[in-house]
């Protein structure tokens, strides 16, 4: 297994979903400049962790949210 080298998204431009509301709930944000690749954190906890997609399976998985066929 190829060990890849993780993007440091601290600095990172950070931008909330379209989603989000500003009642301050469940947002989610994603960072913009890592080529091939998707990092996402909880706006709520800047500083906290963040979970680091490949591009590809992030947008499956909007792809999916998006088509209505499951129960947010």
């Amino acid at each position: 297994m190829e060990r890849k080298s993780r993007p440091d998204p601290n600095g990172a431009d950070w931008r909330k979903s379209s989603y989000s509301n500003q009642a301050g709930g469940n947002c989610v944000e994603v960072a913009d400049g890592f080529p091939g690749l998707v990092p996402v954190r909880d706006s709520k906890t800047p500083h906290g962790p963040a979970l680091t997609f490949e591009a590809s399976s992030w947008t499956a998985f909007i792809t999916e949210l998006k088509s209505g066929r499951h129960r947010l």
